[in-house]
């Protein structure tokens, strides 16, 4: 199964280092990361778990919840949770789900078989509070992800679903935004965007971040 921008995220019952999860109750009204790492006790998986834990906080502030995946059984993963912690100078905060049945990996289409036909690859979803995914990514086994990076998307991403913007290349949080095409109406962008935009070509109108 192949998972779109905008489709609902697959809901599922599994277990992990937490306990019995089902996905779309534990979600709740949060927005939610969900990723996938190929085995346990592996080196680049342990550093990205532990900077997972190490970004509670900024989870916290944006409402995000993070749960891990892969198709080990759950006392390997408390096992190397005890690694992570170790290593990595953190404690782990987030369930890891022990999909050794491969449901959820069959689900979210977690497993390439021309990359490898037993473990899931390196890959994250992006969940909104409607259930609906946002955003995916997936990297290779050798690769570890940019969680700067995926905090910058929730950022952009729950920005523009509030203010008709859109967010440009390298963007950051606190710069400068783009107003959407769309808006044409010179009174309703004076009322939106009270602080102005200049116009660089009509298309492209740039305007300070309206919630700063």
């Amino acid at each position: 199964m192949s998972i779109r921008l905008g489709d609902i995220a697959p809901d599922f019952e599994q277990d992990s280092s937490e306990g019995r999860i089902r996905f779309h109750e534990w979600l709740g009204d949060s927005w939610g990361i969900l990723f996938s790492h190929p085995a346990d006790f592996t080196p680049v998986c342990t550093t990205e778990l532990g900077f997972t834990a190490k970004l509670r906080d900024e989870f916290a502030k944006r409402g995000v919840k993070a749960i891990a995946l892969s198709v080990d059984p759950v006392d390997s993963h408390i096992k190397w949770i005890d690694d992570i912690n170790e290593t990595q100078n953190t404690v782990v905060n987030f369930p890891i789900i022990a999909d050794a049945d491969r449901k959820v990996s069959d689900l979210y289409d977690l497993i390439h078989p021309n990359a490898n036909d037993t473990l899931t690859v390196r890959s994250l979803f992006v969940i909104d509070p409607n259930k609906k995914v946002r955003l995916t990514i997936t990297y290779p086994a050798s690769t570890g992800r940019n969680f700067n990076e995926i905090l910058r998307v929730v950022d952009s991403l729950q920005l523009t679903d509030n203010y008709k913007v859109a967010t440009p290349a390298n963007w950051q949080d606190g710069e400068e935004v783009v107003i959407v095409p769309s808006l044409k109406d010179e009174a309703e962008i004076a009322e939106r965007f009270p602080r102005g935009y200049r116009a660089v070509k009509p298309y492209l109108r740039l305007t300070p971040q309206p919630n700063r």
